[in-house]
C-alpha cells in the first residue's frame, strides 16, 4: 500500500580539483531530472558532449560518489547523434566501471563507449539513467504506530564531472506531502505523489514443462524498509483509524502478471490466503493480494504466488535450439529486490545450454529431481542483487531438447504397470503352497479335518438343544390344551430326532478321540457330548411325569411340586452346555 510521507530534503556540492580536469571534453550542456516519487531514485541527465581537443575521443566518462556508487542499482545510456533538433534514432551504448589513472578514490567512474570516435569541434548528445535504491533513508529511524513517515535525501548540487561544465540545470521531483526542510534553488517542483518502501529477497523459479505449460513459482521475503515501528502494536487502533493510526504501513501489494496467467495462487508457510484479487485478459493480468497483517517499519512477512504461462508464448525455435524468452525481475510494482535468484528448470535431457542476460549477473548450474526423473532436471541459477524495475528485462536461456525424451515418462510408467500387471499373473499361477509329502502339510490338514469336525458336532448339538426346545414347547400346550395324544406324540418324534442325530454324532466323536491333533480339544468335546446325553434323559424323565400328572388329573400347584428339580437340573445342564459351546467358537 502507498504512504503518504514528508520530506526533508538537503542538496550537497562537491567541487572537482582542476588538475583532474580533462581538457579533450567540454560538457557545454547537462539537464539533471532526480525523481524522488518513489521509494526507488531514478535520476536522468541529458549530456550536451563536445570534443574541443585535438584528439578523436572514444568514451565518456560518469563520476559519481562512492556513497551513490554502493547504491547504484542500474545504468542505462542512450546515444543521440546530430545538431539542433534534428536526431536519430536512440541506440543503447556500452556503460562499464574502469579506474582512470589520476582521479580521486573517492569517486567511482563509469566508461561510456561511443559507437564512434568524437572527432575535434564535434558534439554528442547522451541521456544517462541512473536508478539508486536505499537513498531515501528514513529520518528518524524509529517511528511510533500513528506517527507519519519522514525521509531524508542527500545529493550533490552541482553535476560531478571530470570535465568542465558550461551549463547545468536540476529539477527535482517530490512526492506530495508536506515537505519539512530543502535546500532552495531555482526551478525545484513540488510534484503530487507517494511512496512506498519495501526491500525484499525474492526466488523466482521457471520450470518448463513441453507439454504445454511454464509454471513460475516465486518465494518472497519482504521486508518493511521504512522506520522502524517502536512501541506496541494496536489493531484495535489500527482497525478504528487505519489511515492515521496506520499511516506508514502498507496492507496490499500489486502484480502485474504475464498475459494469459492461470492457475494462480498465493500462500505463506501456514497455508492458503485467500485475501487476493485478480484481473485478467488477452492483454495484462493483475493480481492484487493482502498480506496476513499489515506492515510496519521494519516488519517482515514471507509468502509464495504461482503461476502458469501457455509455453508458445514464451519457448521458440532459433537455429535448432529451443530458446526460452521471459522476463527477469519481479512484478511487483516499485519494489526493490536485494537479493533475486532466478532459477530456470529445464526438461531432463536438455543439453547444450547457455543464457544471455542484458546486464551482469551471476550464473551457475545444478540439478534438481522430480517424480519420475532418472538424471535430474538441468537448472540454471542466474543471481543479482539490487534489482529494480528496470531490471524487469527480458532474457534468454538456449538448450538443445530431442522430442524423443517427452516419451521417456510416459514409457516408463507403461514399463511399470506392464510389469506389475506381469507380476500379478505370475503370483496368480504360482503354486504357493508346502508340499503334500511333508509334515508341516499333512499336521495341516489334519487340523483342519479337527476344525470341521468340531464344528459338525457344534452344529449337532445345536439341533438336539432345538429338539429339546420343541419338546418343552409341547408341554406348555398340553398345561394349555390338556391333550395327552399330540403331546405324547410330540414325545415320540422328539425321540426319533435325537436318535438319528445321536447316531451322526457318534462317527464324529470317535474320530476326534483317535486324531492327536484334537487332544487339546477333545476333554471339552466329551463333556459337551455327555451333558446333551444328560439333558435328554432329563427331558424325558420331565415329559413323562407331567404327562403323568394330566392322565391321573392332578393340579397344576402339584405338577409344579413334582417337576421342580427336574426343572433346575435342566436349567443348570442347559447353561454348561451353552458355555462348552462358547468356548468351542473360541478356539
Amino acid at each position: 500500500m502507498a504512504m503518504v510521507s514528508r520530506f526533508a530534503f538537503f542538496l550537497l556540492w562537491i567541487s572537482v580539483l582542476s588538475s583532474t580536469t580533462r581538457s579533450e571534453l567540454v560538457i557545454s550542456r547537462i539537464d539533471r531530472r532526480v525523481d524522488l516519487s518513489s521509494h526507488i531514485v531514478r535520476a536522468l541527465f541529458s549530456l550536451k558532449v563536445e570534443n574541443v581537443g585535438s584528439n578523436v575521443v572514444s568514451e565518456v566518462l560518469l563520476a559519481f560518489p562512492n556513497m551513490q556508487a554502493k547504491n547504484l542499482a542500474a545504468i542505462k545510456t542512450l546515444y543521440n547523434e546530430g545538431r539542433g533538433k534534428v536526431k536519430a534514432t536512440s541506440v543503447s551504448l556500452p556503460t562499464t566501471v574502469v579506474e582512470p589513472e589520476g582521479m580521486p578514490p573517492e569517486l567511482t567512474f563509469y566508461s561510456v563507449s561511443l559507437p564512434k570516435g568524437l572527432e575535434k569541434g564535434g558534439t554528442v548528445s547522451l541521456d544517462v539513467l541512473a536508478v539508486f535504491t536505499h537513498s531515501l533513508q528514513p529520518f528518524p529511524e524509529e517511528i511510533t504506530q500513528a506517527d507519519g513517515q519522514l525521509v531524508v535525501y542527500q545529493d550533490s548540487a552541482y553535476y560531478l564531472s571530470p570535465y568542465t561544465v558550461k551549463v547545468q540545470t536540476l529539477g527535482i521531483r517530490l512526492p506530495g506531502g508536506r515537505v519539512e526542510s530543502y535546500t532552495k534553488f531555482p526551478n525545484a517542483k513540488l510534484v503530487d505523489s507517494e511512496i512506498t518502501y519495501v526491500a525484499h529477497e525474492l526466488v523466482r523459479e521457471i520450470e518448463i514443462s513441453h507439454w504445454g505449460n511454464v509454471q513460475i513459482t516465486e518465494h518472497y521475503n519482504l521486508v518493511h524498509g521504512g522506520a522502524k515501528t517502536k512501541g506496541g502494536f494496536s489493531r484495535l487502533d489500527y482497525q478504528a483509524r487505519s489511515s492515521i493510526r496506520g499511516a506508514s504501513s502498507f496492507n496490499h501489494l500489486i502484480f502485474r502478471l504475464p498475459p494469459k496467467a492461470h492457475s494462480i495462487y498465493y500462500r505463506d508457510e501456514i497455508g492458503n490466503i485467500s485475501t487476493s484479487h485478480f484481473w485478467g485478459d488477452s492483454r495484462k493480468t493483475q493480481l492484487e493480494i493482502e498480506p496476513r497483517f499489515p506492515i510496519f517499519g521494519g516488519w517482515k512477512t514471507s509468502f509464495t504466488i504461482g503461476y502458469g504461462l501457455p509455453l508458445q508464448d514464451f519457448l521458440f525455435k532459433v537455429d535448432g535450439k529451443r530458446m526460452l524468452n521471459i522476463t527477469f525481475g519481479s512484478p511487483m510494482d516499485e519494489v526493490i529486490v536485494g537479493n533475486l535468484i532466478v532459477k530456470v528448470v529445464l526438461p531432463e535431457g536438455s543439453n547444450g545450454i547457455s543464457a544471455s542476460v542484458p546486464f551482469p549477473t551471476k550464473q551457475g548450474e545444478e540439478i534438481k529431481y522430480s517424480h519420475l526423473d532418472i538424471v535430474g532436471r538441468p537448472v540454471v541459477v542466474l543471481e543479482k542483487s539490487n534489482v529494480v524495475p528496470e531490471h524487469n528485462l527480458y532474457f534468454q536461456v538456449y538448450y538443445h531438447f530431442n522430442n524423443l525424451s517427452l516419451l521417456g515418462e510416459p514409457m516408463m510408467l507403461i514399463s511399470g504397470f506392464f510389469l506389475l500387471f506381469v507380476a500379478c499373473i505370475v503370483y496368480m499361477h504360482t503354486d504357493m503352497s508346502i508340499s503334500k509329502s511333508s509334515a508341516s502339510y499333512l499336521a495341516k490338514i489334519q487340523l483342519e479335518e479337527v476344525q470341521a469336525t468340531v464344528q459338525q458336532i457344534q452344529n449337532i448339538i445345536n439341533q438336539c438343544l432345538a429338539v429339546h426346545d420343541k419338546l418343552d414347547a409341547s408341554l406348555r400346550d398340553l398345561s394349555r390344551t390338556g391333550d395327552v395324544q399330540s403331546c405324547k406324540i410330540a414325545r415320540k418324534t422328539a425321540d426319533a430326532q435325537l436318535k438319528e442325530l445321536v447316531k451322526e454324532l457318534k462317527p464324529l466323536v470317535t474320530f476326534l478321540h483317535h486324531s492327536p491333533q484334537a487332544s487339546h480339544i477333545w476333554p471339552k468335546v466329551e463333556e459337551l457330548v455327555a451333558k446333551e446325553k444328560d439333558m435328554q434323559e432329563k427331558m424325558f424323565l420331565k415329559h413323562s411325569t407331567v404327562v403323568d400328572c394330566f392322565e391321573k388329573k392332578l393340579g397344576g400347584r402339584e405338577i409344579e411340586n413334582r417337576i421342580a428339580s427336574q426343572q433346575q437340573k435342566l436349567a443348570a445342564l442347559r447353561q454348561e452346555v451353552d458355555d462348552l459351546l462358547e468356548f468351542l467358537d473360541e478356539i
